[in-house]
């Protein structure tokens, strides 16, 4: 395998709500969310076995939220490494609201359908 078949790529998956990670030809990855209006609800982050101690999650999650931003929409951080990982990178503070029992009625709503 070369350098380039190993170089981690993140793309935004919209017709399945989520972000996916993907080494090679191989899905590693994904973190999942819900749109509500300007807010990117993220619920569900998470690494293949496989792939996991490389560092995949914070690219995957790194990528997302700068998508985010330039989305011009706000983060929401239900799952809970992106909260570690937002707390661990202020960058985004600007662009994140905080995890309300309203958000999570409606995003229990809307993963029950």
């Amino acid at each position: 395998m070369t350098e380039q078949d190993t170089t981690p790529v993140v793309q935004r998956v919209d017709a399945r709500h989520r972000y996916e990670i993907a080494v090679g030809d191989q899905r590693a990855g994904l973190t999942a969310y819900r749109d509500r209006d300007d807010r990117r609800v993220f619920f569900h982050t998470e690494i293949d076995d496989a792939y996991a101690g490389r560092g995949l999650a914070g690219v995957l999650v790194e990528y997302a939220l700068n998508d985010v931003r330039a989305s011009r929409m706000r983060i929401v951080p239900v799952c809970p490494y992106v909260a570690k990982f937002l707390k661990k990178h202020e960058e985004f503070a600007d662009i994140a609201d905080p995890v309300t029992p309203e958000i999570m009625d409606w995003l229990e709503g809307q993963l029950k359908r």
